[in-house]
């Protein structure tokens, strides 16, 4: 039996492509991925099934047949957990916002799909990469950071290994009860230095000191389902809680794009009006980056 996990047997649709075709040869075991491609396991091949071993010690083993698992290798958008040898989609339902997120596979880490929109660039690029491109647009951030939209927690995660102390908040449950359920957010849940917050970031921001945060990264949701995070009212919160050469670095998307453009400018004006000294383009981080000083 393989070491008990505290996640269920994960697979994706190259997962379970390499099992069924290590039925297919008659192998006795595929060496896969069941933890989302963080590591890679030897998973028995018997009767024409994958046995994996199950996050319930007492459960045994768990078989999957060909047929189910030739499901999975058609779902090239979907993550799936084996709970109690049957396969299901890794998603959860917000009582929130009423749409569904799901766990998308990518080349490295896993994004969010919400209401079937990717929450990363995946574009010529991975979350995991995208997520690195944003902390290093704010020059090696160090100190106390703030984090205003958590989601899979890739950012705090990133951030918390140069900085002190990391403040992340999201405002969904469901988004935290996916991340718990994802491999490559484990860090998010274990790390001292790192606070998670569950809320909306357009109030908790009112409760912090000012001048108590030296960088400030924002990733929020589109304008369109959130267009209080993108006001100057919100800014200036921003603007408040970040030391006097604190450094905020806000992701605005495409800045090649026409939309991306007017939106870029729109914001660039807002965050010099609440009170930032410089703001400027980070093109490969597809945001702008604003100082307090000049």
């Amino acid at each position: 039996m393989e070491p008990v996990s505290e996640y269920p047997p994960l697979l994706t649709s190259a997962s379970a492509r390499e099992a069924c075709a290590a039925i297919d040869a008659g192998a006795a075991a595929a060496n896969i991925s069941v933890d989302l491609g963080r590591s890679r396991i030897a998973v028995a091949i018997a009767d024409g099934k994958a046995w994996f071993g199950n996050v319930d010690a007492e459960s045994g083993l768990q078989a999957v047949d060909r047929a189910t698992l030739q499901k999975v290798v058609r779902q090239p958008n979907k993550c799936s957990e084996v709970v109690g040898g049957k396969v299901r989609p890794v998603s959860v339902f917000s009582e929130a916002t009423g749409w569904v997120r799901s766990l998308m596979p990518t080349a490295d880490a896993p994004t969010t799909l919400v209401a079937g929109f990717p929450m990363h660039r995946i574009q010529g690029t991975t979350p995991l990469a995208d997520t690195a491109a944003k902390v290093r647009a704010l020059r090696r951030p160090r100190g106390r950071a703030l984090d205003t939209a958590t989601g899979l927690g890739y950012s705090a995660i990133e951030l918390a290994k140069t900085c002190t102390q990391v403040v992340t908040v999201e405002l969904d449950p469901a988004a935290i009860e996916l991340a718990r359920r994802n491999p490559w957010s484990e860090v998010l849940f274990a790390a001292d230095n790192i606070r998670l917050i569950v809320g909306d970031v357009a109030e908790q921001v009112a409760d912090f000191d000012d001048a108590s945060f030296d960088v400030v990264l924002h990733d929020p949701p589109t304008m369109q389902l959130a267009g209080a995070l993108y006001s100057q009212a919100f800014y200036a919160q921003l603007r408040r809680v970040l030391t006097a050469n604190g450094r905020l670095f806000h992701y605005v998307g495409d800045p090649s794009s026409a939309v991306g453009a007017r939106l870029t400018a729109g914001v660039m004006r807002r965050l010099q009006d609440a009170g930032f000294q410089t703001v400027r383009r980070a093109k490969q981080a597809f945001g702008v980056v604003a100082f307090g000083k000049r």
